[in-house]
């Protein structure tokens, strides 16, 4: 199959992607890379040096393949710390289900491959920036609450809304997405925007559960 130099990275990062989008996907290798995209091992190595740039760099393209900019341009373009928290929340959790089978191959070997710990650890570290972003506009326009450390509030909504946590409630405990999103939006708004009112409606997903 004959490809433009341009053209190749981009097949490489396609073929990574669907090999890990398969149903219980293993991490590639990059001799697996290598022959789902149709080059050389060597071809593989000239544009990605290592499985953990191509695996990085797959993530990245899977993100601009899902215009995830798109989906956050509410969160950056809000008018007060609230109002950007609660955007970043909803696009956030309703991005992790297009990512989920990307998300579920890499994890399953995070603890005994170090190339995908470190892809994974990048990817995350990305998405706390986020985090981080929305509890600063909290701290700017004083709706953190008093006493509560930026780099705690921002270690709380990381955890709230990694893929662990979507994982765990609607793959194990059947949540729809739906009832995922508003407990969520409705945990963080209150633990981190004072708002009653969101856990007021918490607490009515809790009872409508039971």
């Amino acid at each position: 199959m004959s490809s433009t130099s341009s053209d190749t990275p981009t097949r490489i990062l396609q073929a990574t992607l669907k090999l890990l989008e398969q149903p219980d996907a293993k991490l590639p290798t990059m001799s697996d890379i290598a022959r789902a995209s149709g080059v050389s091992r060597q071809a593989v190595y000239l544009h990605f040096p290592s499985r953990t740039e191509v695996l990085v760099a797959a993530t990245r393209y899977q993100d601009q393949s899902n215009d995830v900019n798109a989906a956050l341009a509410p969160s950056r373009t809000a008018r007060s710390g609230t109002e950007r928290l609660d955007a970043f929340v909803t696009a956030w959790g309703n991005y992790i289900p297009h990512i989920y089978g990307v998300a579920r191959a890499i994890l399953a070997v995070v603890d005994t491959d170090a190339e995908a710990a470190a892809a994974w650890n990048t990817r995350m570290a990305d998405m706390r920036e986020g985090c981080a972003a929305a509890v600063q506009a909290l701290v700017d326009d004083g709706s953190l609450p008093e006493r509560t450390d930026p780099e705690q509030a921002t270690d709380l909504l990381w955890t709230l809304l990694s893929v662990r946590t979507w994982e765990n409630l609607t793959q194990t405990c059947g949540w729809d997405q739906d009832c995922y999103i508003d407990t969520i939006r409705g945990l963080a708004l209150a633990a981190l925007a004072q708002d009653t009112g969101a856990l007021t409606d918490v607490l009515a997903h809790t009872e409508g559960r039971a």
